[in-house]
Order: structure tokens, then sequence, then C-alpha cells
């Protein structure tokens, strides 16, 4: 793309969340297009308050299928690659992670296919490439309760696993991009699209705070999560196309290792606990550097994907069972009870076959609109990263960024593209 092309061209990015900050990241670093020519729009009065900022934050190199495995292997890079450059461990929690199996029966929780954990219920810890445990013992985090019928297996080694605390990370992304020129317009609503005299796609109708404005939009990505097949259909009302994205409710708790010493902050290890299900569902423990649990697994197909992600409400029942696994699963608590930091919700963007979405959108789906080509124009999607949208954001942002300005793409999305 040339200097007179670039200067001709708008992008909008509509959903401020991981991938959608990720994007505008390696978009408004690549030297190609101006960061004050990008818009950031959001719809929710508060950034971050859905998967992006209330996630578990567990990165992988190497659990996915083939499908997605060079994405899945950019992404753990660049998390690393970022991390070492930004001070990532001091600003948002970056650590190497030992990935454990806790397990009844000692092959419950290894192998799988890798696209069917959300279909089958079962612990994620089955995504794991390898066919069988590391021979060396697991060593029990001093948070843990051990019990003794259970088997605990080391399942992924701090090589290819590790974890962040993803509200920081996003925060530190949007502080980036907005330091570079990157206009966020927030919360504003997407309206409609407009188009110049030859039909081509050239604005875009935004409600900021009770006014209407206009975009200038040539490049238009939709980011937004579960939420990204209400913007199309806003977006393109003619087009006979769907995105084929549905919403997965997961609750969350945040506690406090009770067993943390912050003295030993330099030193503190990340595991993450996969259990198989004795307690009504699978859960996920990820030890965050800070002296933090998070607790996840217990997840819904059922829960309504609401208008905007601040009106997410946590069912009482839910966090219940999650408090009472915890209680269950922690080893004792000095001085009694736990310390809750927060209870989520949060919707993930699911696919039926488990793989994202990472794709332009061809004009013929559309619906009648026509977009210009030479990376200076062009409708693209990225969403339905399901559980790994943390793992996945750098990779897919940067690949994101490489199809919109018509580059070639550093890792292979061909299995991605929009059905």
């Amino acid at each position: 793309m040339s200097a007179s092309d670039s200067s001709n061209t708008s992008t909008v990015i509509l959903g401020s969340g991981i991938i959608g900050l990720c994007t505008v990241y390696y978009l408004s670093e690549s030297g190609n297009t101006d960061p004050k020519s990008i818009h950031l729009v959001d719809s929710s009065p508060q950034l971050l308050h859905c998967a992006s900022g209330l996630a578990a934050g567990f990165l992988s190199a190497d659990w996915f299928a083939p499908s997605v495995a060079s994405l899945g292997a950019l992404s753990f890079k660049l998390h690393a690659d970022l991390a070492r450059a930004h001070s990532g461990r001091a600003t948002w929690g970056y650590a190497q992670s030992t990935g454990l199996s806790l397990s009844q029966d000692s092959e419950s929780a290894i192998g799988g296919s890798g696209e069917d954990w959300l279909e089958n219920g079962k612990s994620r810890a089955q995504l794991s490439n390898h066919n069988r445990p590391w021979e060396e013992q697991a060593a029990t985090p001093g948070w843990l309760r051990r019990t003794q019928d259970g088997i605990m297996e080391v399942i992924s080694q701090t090589e290819t696993t590790a974890q962040i605390d993803p509200l920081r990370f996003c925060q530190w992304l949007l502080k980036t991009v907005r330091a570079r020129g990157v206009r966020v317009h927030q919360p504003a609503r997407a309206m409609s699209i407009s188009t110049d005299e030859d039909g081509m796609l050239s604005g875009l109708r935004i409600s900021h705070d009770g006014a209407e404005a206009q975009l200038s939009c040539t490049r238009l990505i939709i980011t937004s999560g579960a939420w990204s097949p209400r913007v199309y259909k806003t977006l393109f009302p003619l087009s006979k196309s769907r995105i084929p994205i549905s919403s997965l409710a997961g609750h969350s708790l945040l506690v406090r290792n009770p067993h943390f010493k912050p003295a030993e902050l330099d030193k503190e290890v990340c595991h993450a606990v996969f259990a198989t299900d004795t307690l009504g569902f699978s859960p996920e423990w990820f030890a965050r550097i800070g002296g933090e649990l998070y607790l996840a697994g217990l997840n819904s197909t059922n829960i309504p994907l609401p208008e905007l992600a601040t009106d997410v409400k946590a069912d009482e029942r839910a966090v219940e069972q999650l408090k009472q696994c915890a209680r269950a699963m922690m080893s004792s608590v000095p001085g009694g009870d736990f310390e809750v930091l927060r209870e989520g919700l949060c919707f993930r963007p699911v696919t039926s076959s488990g793989r994202p979405i990472v794709s332009r959108i061809p004009d013929d789906k559309l619906g009648g609109v026509q977009t210009r080509g030479g990376g200076t124009g062009g409708v693209f999607i990225a969403a339905g990263h399901g559980a790994w949208g943390i793992s996945h954001a750098p990779g897919t942002g940067l690949v994101l960024a490489e199809l919109i300005e018509g580059r070639q793409t550093s890792a292979n999305i061909e299995a991605l593209r929009l059905p």
C-alpha cells in the first residue's frame, strides 16, 4: 500500500476487547497506516467489562487443533515478545506457568481433539497435545488441597504455557494506542454504513453520547466478540450471510491466595490446574502473579446475551457453587474463610467447529455493498475464539492487521475464513 493510498484510507474497528486492541496495536505500528486515521468504537459504557477483562488469562503454545496451530504458536511467541519489551511481568503479570491435571482417574484428563471440549463439557486439559503426562511427579501448589485418591500429573511445562492478567494487559494496550493517536469513541453504537457515488463503503454513522456522528470509513473491522453477529446484521441488513458465532456464558471467581507472601513475589510460580468433574463441573484454577487465584469452568449456553456488556449480572447460585468448589479444593485458609476479590460472568464467542473466524468478508456477502481493494478497503472480522481469545489475541491482531493492509500473513489462517 503506497503512501498516497494510505492518506485516503480510514479504518474503523468495532469492539475494544483484546482482539480489537491487539489489531489496533499492530495496525498502528506497521508504518503503513496512520494511527490518527484509526477509530476504535465500543458500545459499552465501561470498557473491558466482559471476556477480555474478566477472563482467566491462560496462554498456551500448542494446545490447539491443526487448523489453529499456526496462529496459536505465533500468538504465544508474540505474548512473550511483548512481555520482554514492555516489562510484562510487572505491568500485566506475565509469567511462565506449569499445567497440571488433577483427576480421580489417570486417563480422564489427557488427550482430546482440541475442538470439541465446549460441547462435551469436560476439562480443557483434554486439549493438551501430550498423549501422556510428563515423567516427573507434579509438585502440589501450596494453595491446593490434595485428596488421597486424586492423581496429579504435569501436562505442560513452562516453555509452552504462561499466564497473564488480561485486564491489565488490555489496559496497557489501550493506553499505548491512545498515545499513538488512535481515536476512541465510547460509549458509541454503530448505526449504519454509507457509500460513495460508486457504491463503495465510505463511512459509518455512530451514536455517541446521545448525538449522531459520521466517521470516514473505507476499512471496517468487526471484533465485537459474542456481539459480532448482531453488529454485522445491523450494518448489512440486506446480506443473506450470517456470522456463525454464538455465546457461551462462563462464571468465575477471583480470590486471594491465602498462602501468598508479598516478600516472595519475585519467586512466585504460576500454575494452571485442570480438574475432572467431581463438583458438578470441571474446575479450572489459574494462579496469577501477585497472589490471585482465578477459578472458572462453570459454563452455560442457556444464559442470553445482553444488549451491553455492562448489563451482565452474575447468577448468585452459580457464584455460590464456585465458592463451594473453592472451599473444597483450597488448602486450609489461615484465619478462616478466603477473600473474594471479584465475582464475574462473561460471554465467550464460540463457533460450532471450535475454530475462530479471522477473515475478510467477501463483497458478495455484504448485501450489495462494495469495498475498495489493494489494502485500502474491505470489511473484516475476527471473533469466535472461545476460551482462547486471550491466548490467541496478539497473533490474531497481527495477522488481521496484515490482512487489512494486503500483506502476507505471519500465520496460516486458511482454515479460519468465514464459511
